[in-house]
């Protein structure tokens, strides 16, 4: 199988058609699959071998979509890695991977190379654009040939390593397959909301390395115009909605609460929009009725993660109507499992409950992934009987809608960034002043969660709020840092003399309608 023969089909069906657009550069399907072809074939050259590692580390451009068709056709493993990412993340997921190619953009060059330099990969970095001393992504390019390339691939190999932080703070990824993708691919041409047309065009205002991308393979297999933006901002955004006539697009909570806030709303023309997906972090109801109420019954919302590859649950338009109007709880719910995914709640034993009793939410499915990249002891863990342990609580109604109430594990969820408290009281512990510290997620209207530190100081050396703010930017990601910290006289402790942080958490989350905001 070869996934990269959709594009190849799609360019057949629908040559001249516009496939890619981002800013001023456009691809018609002929221009995507040629280029992609020629990148393949380069690394091919090159002495790539398929089943290698090739990463991406940079912003959002037209460049990376081709990247992603290139890797596909040419067998490889692809690393997309986000490009907030610090260099000692960075340099980690070089290492683990053994990334031979690593694909960058300006911005992020200097810091690409000196991860290099650090984790001592073999790794060959490339420029999207022009920097001195690197290699050229058009110098590869003039390497390549355009006749199609199609790696036969086991459905069961490794497509793509998706990093994500871990319970300890350590980044792990979760091995997509090509079957995962596949599945993923055919799960979204059986959406509720009904399957891509060449008519459609889906702007993906989000990284395409997080869940922006995910819908990108389903698009082009089905001759839709992918948009993408360079970076998000609510003016261009809106803008953009109206110049390209955008069908569907997909938001975070954190975009969508901007969004709202945006005098421009009222002032585009979004009559081409039919639908508008949410995801990425839980919303509240009444982000979905303000939603509803500037783009019409459209909205829809989803849950999933990185180790299901997609969607496993969604609540289409229609049931967010149906809250709206007439079963206000609704707008709590998650939704219904999507096509083959089957869905349960259990015990700690693994045991489903009835309807009603709150458990682990687990899933399994031909999108469902098996296990992390070089972490047996993790994957035994999250990966039981073929059924993947989201780690997070929650309950069926009796209709088969599910509702999320809370996690087991200490994740923030933040602008649909996935932030342990562990990796950051590991940096507050770094300072000489911080004696003690728990970090906690803490409500916010405009990021869903919030970084919040909670510490004791050192009687002698105390720090100050923005001490410690700044002390973590120079060791963590940018949305990983706290954007507050509380200072307390002692921190509580549970029965084994461990701090308890679901009671630090508590107090910030009393007034709040539920555990996950």
């Amino acid at each position: 199988m070869n996934l990269g023969n959709y594009l190849t089909r799609s360019a057949t069906y629908w040559p001249e058609r516009e496939a890619l657009v981002c800013g001023p550069a456009r691809w018609t399907y002929r221009q995507l699959e040629a280029e992609a072809n020629r990148l393949a074939s380069a690394l091919l050259r090159r002495g790539i071998a398929p089943g290698q590692a090739v990463g991406t580390f940079a912003a959002n451009c037209g460049e990376l979509v081709v990247t992603e068709m290139a890797l596909s056709k040419g067998g490889f493993i692809r690393v997309p890695i986000n490009a907030r990412l610090g260099g000692d993340e960075l340099a980690h997921i070089l290492r683990d991977a053994r990334v031979r190619v690593l694909f960058v953009d300006t911005a992020h060059a200097e810091a690409a190379w000196a991860a290099v330099q650090e984790s001592g990969a073999d790794c060959v970095v490339v420029d999207y654009e022009n920097r001195a001393g690197l290699g050229t992504y058009r110098d590869l390019l003039g390497t390549g040939i355009e006749e199609p390339i199609s790696v036969d691939v086991e459905a069961d190999a490794a497509a793509v390593l998706n990093y994500t932080s871990g319970s300890t703070g350590r980044l792990k990824a979760a091995v997509q397959t090509h079957g995962n993708r596949l599945a993923n691919m055919r799960k979204r041409l059986m959406s509720p909301s009904g399957a891509p047309t060449p008519d459609d065009r889906y702007l993906a205002p989000g990284p395409i390395t997080h869940a922006s991308g995910m819908v990108l393979l389903s698009l082009l297999a089905r001759g839709a115009a992918v948009v993408i933006l360079p970076a998000f901002d609510t003016g261009t955004f809106l803008r953009t909605l109206e110049s390209e006539r955008i069908t569907s697009t997909f938001v975070v909570p954190t975009m969508l609460n901007m969004l709202m806030g945006h005098p421009a709303i009222t002032e585009v023309d979004l009559s081409a929009m039919r639908t508008l997906g949410v995801g990425g972090a839980p919303v509240s109801p009444q982000r979905l009725r303000d939603a509803v109420e500037v783009f019409g019954p459209i909205v829809m919302q989803g849950y999933g993660l990185g180790e299901t590859t997609s969607g496993i649950t969604i609540l289409t338009a229609q049931d967010i109507v149906r809250g709206i109007e007439s079963d206000p709880e609704l707008l709590m719910s998650c939704g219904r499992p999507v096509f083959d995914t089957e869905v349960r709640v259990v015990d700690d034993a693994g045991v489903p409950l009835p309807a009603g009793a709150i458990g682990e939410i687990v899933a399994r499915g031909p999108d469902c992934v098996r296990e992390y990249w070089n972490e047996p002891e993790l994957s035994a863990e999250t990966f039981r009987d073929g059924w993947v342990h989201t780690g997070d609580v929650g309950y069926f109604r009796a209709d088969g809608f599910l509702f999320i109430v809370d996690r087991k594990k200490d994740m923030i969820i933040s602008g649909g960034f996935n932030i342990y408290c562990s990796e950051v009281e590991a940096a507050l512990y770094e300072h000489s002043g911080v004696v003690e510290a728990c970090v906690v997620g803490v409500p916010d209207e405009q990021w869903g969660e919030a970084v919040k530190a909670v510490v004791v100081a050192h009687p002698d050396r105390a720090p100050t709020e923005q001490d410690l703010i700044d002390h973590c930017a120079t060791r963590l990601a940018r949305m990983k840092k706290p954007r507050s910290v509380d200072f307390v006289a002692a921190l509580p402790v549970n029965r084994n003399g461990k701090i308890d942080r679901r009671l630090v958490r508590a107090g910030y989350w009393a007034a709040a309608d539920r555990q996950v905001n």
